[in-house]
């Protein structure tokens, strides 16, 4: 697969002199099209900064940053990809129809082909009946799903998410969790995902990138294996729970070997 992302070298400091911050050393990352990669580490550690040098909301101090084979400042320009924050940043005063198509405004498409696919988008989220609605009118979850339909809405080719589900009561999320992975299989969009919490991490990703405390680097990228489509039956699978394991040493410090097949079997 060819690479969606590529990030070579990247050291990110904040301030200068007494207020010197060094957030993140050293970064390299290669994401593949069509991956789901999550990226977890301690508190402070600078994912939601590397998220953000991604998306051209920040510049790097030292290395390169590539989208689609551009740099990050060209590849924004180009609306290469959309963002989901935990917040869903939607406006109040515009439906849900209308807050979809907001990005679509700043293109050439008119008014009826927004509209068609703003309610393309809103059925992939399941909000299909919802387009009148405004969003204070809606769950936390639903608001969500309206910041994914928005985000989805220009089709880009990458969507950076930071922890968009961390503020969602654990059934919610547990919900979400599934619709993502519903909808990164149907679109094929390559998705970079922060997240405090290691299940969802192994749940969502086909690869997670671990990094330590600050200055933030990668420590290991761990491919996770299970099998597709994931449901709610992978969450009892041992191997989810390996893999969960596997992260969660690797956090603290510790080699972990990956599971295999044949210790799952010996276990049970």
């Amino acid at each position: 697969m060819s690479g969606v992302v590529s990030v070579r070298g990247v050291d990110k400091v904040f301030g200068t002199g007494r207020e010197r911050t060094e957030a993140l050393r050293r970064i390299d990352l290669e994401i593949p099209q069509g991956a789901f990669v999550s990226l977890i580490g301690p508190s402070g550690c600078g994912k939601s900064t590397l998220l953000r040098l991604i998306g051209d909301l920040t510049q790097p101090s030292v290395g390169t940053i590539e989208v689609n084979g551009k740099t990050a400042h060209r590849a924004r320009l180009d609306r290469d990809y959309g963002m989901v924050f935990q917040s869903p940043v939607l406006f109040d005063w515009r439906t849900v129809q209308r807050n979809v198509e907001l990005p679509l405004e700043m293109t050439a498409l008119g008014r009826t082909q927004r509209a068609a696919r703003a309610a393309a988008m809103l059925a992939l989220v399941e909000l299909g009946g919802f387009e009148r609605r405004y969003p204070w009118q809606l769950s936390g979850g639903m608001q969500q799903r309206v910041a994914i339909a928005r985000a989805l809405s220009f089709e880009p080719a990458l969507i950076l998410m930071d922890e968009p589900f961390g503020a969602l009561d654990e059934m919610t999320r547990e919900r979400l969790n599934l619709e993502l992975l519903r909808i990164w299989k149907q679109t094929g969009t390559t998705i970079v995902f922060v997240t405090h919490s290691i299940p969802e991490a192994v749940f969502l990703s086909t690869q997670v990138a671990v990094m330590s405390a600050r200055p933030g680097r990668i420590l290991e990228v761990i491919s996770v294996d299970l099998p597709q489509p994931r449901n709610d039956l992978t969450r009892e699978d041992a191997r989810y729970f390996g893999f969960i394991t596997r992260v969660r040493e690797r956090l603290r410090g510790h080699d972990v070997a990956p599971p295999r097949a044949a210790e799952v079997a010996a276990s049970g």
